[in-house]
């Protein structure tokens, strides 16, 4: 189960990285997402520092369990709020968001069985 847990923990942890990146460099696809929740844009940057957080955890859990768990459930959390938003505002396009809320629930779960 321990290889199953590092590739999760690196697929997680690649596309959080990347969604961070087009936060950071203002890419209009990126924000197109968030702006539609109503999030306000000077606020973006803390969402990236986020991601970024949840994916330097996940990477370093590889090597220390107790961090990959506590950083997949951090992930879950991120993207329940994602979720939410959509959906609070009627916004159909919360299957990104949602399919790495699945992904990050199963991070947990593979991160708490290697353990």
């Amino acid at each position: 189960m321990a290889i199953v847990a590092i590739v999760v923990n690196a697929f997680l942890a690649i596309a959080l990285t990347l969604s961070a990146i087009g936060k950071l460099t203002k890419n209009e696809q990126a924000l197109a997402g968030i702006r539609s929740v109503g999030f306000p844009d000077d606020k973006i940057p803390l969402l990236a520092v986020v991601e970024l957080a949840g994916a330097v955890g996940l990477i370093i859990g590889i090597f220390f369990t107790p961090l990959a768990i506590a950083a997949a459930i951090g992930v879950v959390l991120y993207f329940v709020g994602a979720v939410v938003g959509h959906i609070r505002v009627k916004d159909g396009q919360f299957g990104p968001a949602a399919f790495l809320l699945v992904l990050a629930l199963v991070a947990v779960i593979v991160n708490a069985i290697a353990a």
